[in-house]
């Protein structure tokens, strides 16, 4: 089965099997089962986004864009809010381990987003 993810120039059909498993996802967050990244970490202090405003926008965002090739594990961008500031935050799945790998927290902007948040501008 085949599915259309994305709105990018990453933009592709992928298998539903190599789709990123979002309950999966939800459930390592909510179990803290976390693998911050050093870039992700970096980011975040950067941006003033704490690690409670990024698991809120995982648990209670939604998916915009699947990256369901990338190495070595599916990764997805997640829209969240925190009160009116939209967070983007892009995860991976290490689906052997449990474990959701942080790979980075910002807060997109409308030189790149439309204003919804959830579509790319074309550069």
């Amino acid at each position: 089965m085949r599915g259309y993810f994305g709105s990018s120039s990453r933009e592709k059909y992928i298998t539903v099997e190599k789709a990123l498993d979002i309950n999966a996802v939800h459930k390592a967050v909510k179990m803290d089962c976390i693998e911050w990244s050093r870039h992700g970490l970096e980011r975040m202090v950067e941006r003033d986004i704490s690690r409670f405003q990024t698991k809120q926008a995982i648990l209670e965002g939604v998916v915009i864009e699947e990256y369901a090739d990338d190495y070595p594990c599916p990764s997805a961008l997640f829209l969240g809010w925190s009160e009116e500031r939209p967070i983007h935050v892009v995860v991976a799945l290490n689906k052997a381990k449990s474990v959701v790998s942080i790979i980075t927290v910002y807060e997109p902007t409308l030189e790149r987003f439309e204003p919804d948040f959830r579509t790319r501008k074309r550069l």
